[in-house]
C-alpha cells in the first residue's frame, strides 16, 4: 500500500461541500456532485462594460459551499472542479480569448496567503489551453465583501491595467454579486485596449 492509499485509509477523504466521506481523490461526494450537476447555468448581458456574463450556477447550495471551501478553507482542488464545470457548460462561442483574473484586494491576499480567483483563473486557462494574463491590479485595501448592494455600486474598487490588455478577454471571478467589480475591471481592460470582455464566474448571487 502506497503512502496516499495508507493516508486515505487512516483519514478518509471528505466532501468539500458537506464534509461527509467520499471517494479517494474526489472533491465532492456522490450526493453533492448530483446536486451541483442539477444546478442551471445563468447567462445574460451582465453588468455595464461587459459583452456577456455567464455563471455556472446560482450562489446557493453546493455551489455556495464550494466557493467558501476555496476562499476560507484553502481547498485548492476545488478550483480545478470549478474550472471543469465552467469549461463543460459554458457555450463554446464564449470561451475564446485570454484569461484575466479579477485582482484581489492587496490586504486580503496578504492575509489569505493566496488568491482564490487567481487559482480558478489558472485552472481554467489550463483547461482551455488559453493564455493567462493577470494584467489588472486593485489599488487600495477596500473590500466589497460585507458591503450592502448600494455601497458596492456607489463605491466600486479601483482597478487599473498594469500593461496592455488582450484584445479578447475572458474575465474570471468566483462569484458575481452586484457586478460593480466586474464593471470596474471591464473599464480598465477597455482603456488598455480590450475590444471584447466576457465575464465567466463559477456562481452568481440572485
Amino acid at each position: 500500500m502506497d503512502a496516499a492509499a495508507l493516508l486515505a485509509a487512516v483519514v478518509p477523504p471528505l466532501c468539500a461541500a458537506c464534509g461527509r466521506s467520499c471517494r479517494p481523490e474526489a472533491v465532492l461526494c456522490t450526493r453533492c456532485a448530483r446536486r451541483l450537476a442539477a444546478a442551471e447555468p445563468l447567462t445574460g448581458k451582465g453588468p455595464p462594460g461587459l459583452d456577456r456574463a455567464w455563471s455556472s450556477a446560482a450562489h446557493e447550495g453546493v455551489a455556495r459551499d464550494l466557493v467558501a471551501a476555496l476562499k476560507f478553507r484553502r481547498l485548492l482542488p476545488v478550483a480545478t472542479l470549478m474550472a471543469e464545470r465552467i469549461e463543460w457548460l459554458a457555450p463554446a462561442h464564449l470561451l475564446s480569448g485570454a484569461v484575466v483574473p479579477v485582482p484581489p484586494a492587496p490586504l486580503r491576499r496578504r492575509r489569505r496567503g493566496f488568491d482564490p480567483t487567481g487559482e480558478l483563473a489558472a485552472a481554467l486557462a489550463r483547461r482551455l489551453d488559453a493564455p493567462l494574463e493577470p494584467c489588472l491590479v486593485r489599488r487600495g485595501g477596500g473590500r466589497q465583501v460585507g458591503r450592502r448592494r448600494a455601497e458596492r455600486i456607489a463605491h466600486p474598487p479601483r482597478i487599473e491595467a498594469r500593461c496592455a490588455a488582450p484584445r479578447s478577454v475572458l474575465l474570471v471571478d468566483d462569484v458575481l454579486t452586484t457586478g460593480a467589480t466586474l464593471t470596474a475591471c471591464a473599464r480598465a481592460l477597455r482603456a488598455a485596449g480590450a475590444a471584447r470582455v466576457v465575464a465567466l464566474t463559477f456562481a452568481r448571487r440572485l
